[in-house]
């Protein structure tokens, strides 16, 4: 259908089996490409080692970016190993529970900025990593929600946050554009991930996802490997600032 073959991808945000950057990682393992991955800390270490020998990754590298250098140690380390790079996935978000679970009214400075910095700007700062590395061009993608275009029950922070990382797919993509370099958001319905354990009442958002959806079932990890690994291959060169959905048609249903 489509190769990846010779293309070369750091993939940010895997923290175990069930996470959307794992169902990214496999499907570009699948499609040819060569993979780095990260991972937060020594705790989450053990369950992405496995994971990182299961698609060859030629990287595993530790990475918090709320760590001053650790975004930039990582990029020298694929520069190091590889002089270039085709793609990113940028699959992390964070807000403090107190700030997630409350009203957005009420959500405190440090709670928004913190939320907005991890979800948001460590987009913009891969972004700017990746464009010297990326001269004969490339992909990079982010991952949002529905909340971020409508008001989701108990999504609460991180809609507004998300709103924002997909209106900077838009910018970058027109910034980037010039050189070759392409940028989406992919929205997936609700998929259980351990990210979305915070959210409350969770199991209920995916229920009504499923009952309510065109095809009346939730996403999974593959079919969003899928379309990320279908938007960083040459077959989607035409594609840029978008933010796609595969959401099994729950958003077009009122």
């Amino acid at each position: 259908m489509f190769t990846l073959n010779g293309k070369r991808g750091l993939v940010v945000g895997v923290a175990n089996g069930r996470s959307l950057a794992w169902g990214c990682a496999q499907a570009f393992h699948r499609a040819g490409a060569s993979l780095a991955l990260t991972y937060l800390n020594e705790r989450a270490r053990p369950h992405v080692e496995p994971l990182a020998r299961e698609v060859e990754a030629e990287l595993l590298l530790p990475l918090d970016v709320e760590q001053p250098g650790a975004l930039e140690s990582v990029f020298a380390d694929v520069e190091a190993c590889w002089g270039r790079l085709d793609f990113v996935v940028h699959s992390i978000a964070f807000a403090p529970r107190e700030d997630l679970h409350g009203r957005v009214v009420d959500c405190s400075r440090d709670g928004f900025l913190r939320a907005m910095d991890v979800s948001c700007h460590s987009f913009l700062r891969m972004a700017r990593l990746a464009e010297p590395l990326m001269a004969e061009g490339g992909t990079l993608l982010t991952m949002s929600y529905h909340g971020a275009d409508e008001v989701v029950d108990h999504y609460g922070l991180m809609g507004p946050v998300k709103a924002a990382l997909q209106s900077a797919t838009r910018y970058l993509a027109a910034e980037l554009g010039p050189r070759g370099i392409r940028v989406h958001a992919i929205s997936p319905g609700p998929v259980p991930t351990r990210a979305a354990s915070g959210i409350a009442e969770f199991d209920t958002l995916m229920k009504d996802a499923s009952e309510r959806s065109a095809l009346r079932r939730l996403v999974d990890l593959e079919e969003v490997g899928a379309l990320a690994a279908y938007l960083v291959s040459d077959g989607a060169r035409g594609l840029t600032g978008n933010t796609l959905m595969v959401d099994a048609g729950h958003s077009i249903i009122q």
